[in-house]
């Protein structure tokens, strides 16, 4: 710094330290090794659970849900310790292909979506039918007489 110019205020200090921080962070990350740990360590890990579990309880959330923490701890850890910035694009991309192989069949509620029992399901198909067609004969029989009409 030359002799000229002021010393640097605790929020430029601060500034430039959080800049610079975020410059090595950056650099210091091996993207490619990243995508490649996540892949051996932690997906290897989920697959494994998610195999023993079996297929039919994958949209379980109650039954994945210690797998599925333990995965995004995975993630997190390995991107500590390489020096990488979490949740990154790598992560999104990961927890996207885990999503449409695992749960690409689950409902929002984590349960399978399926019809309602018949005893609900009959009614509401039926009551619309018979109003329709009541609607019509009274159109039909109001129509023909012909009585008050001016």
């Amino acid at each position: 710094m030359a002799l000229d110019q002021p010393p640097l205020s605790s929020k430029q200090v601060l500034v430039w330290f959080v800049i610079a921080h975020h410059f090595f962070s950056v650099t210091a990350c091996d993207e490619a090794f990243y995508v490649h740990a996540i892949e051996n360590l932690c997906l290897a890990k989920f697959q494994g659970d998610m195999e023993a579990l079996g297929q039919r309880y994958w949209c379980d959330w109650d039954e994945t849900v210690e797998s599925y923490k333990e995965l995004t701890n995975c993630t997190y850890l390995v991107a500590e310790e390489l020096k990488c910035y979490w949740p990154n694009q790598f992560v999104d991309e990961f927890f996207i292909g885990v999503h449409k192989f695992y749960f690409r069949n689950c409902s929002l509620s984590g349960r399978l979506p399926k019809d309602p029992p018949n005893n609900i399901l009959g009614p509401m198909i039926v009551v619309p039918i018979i109003v329709t067609l009541l609607m019509t004969v009274l159109v039909v029989w109001r129509s023909k007489r012909s009585e008050g009409i001016v």
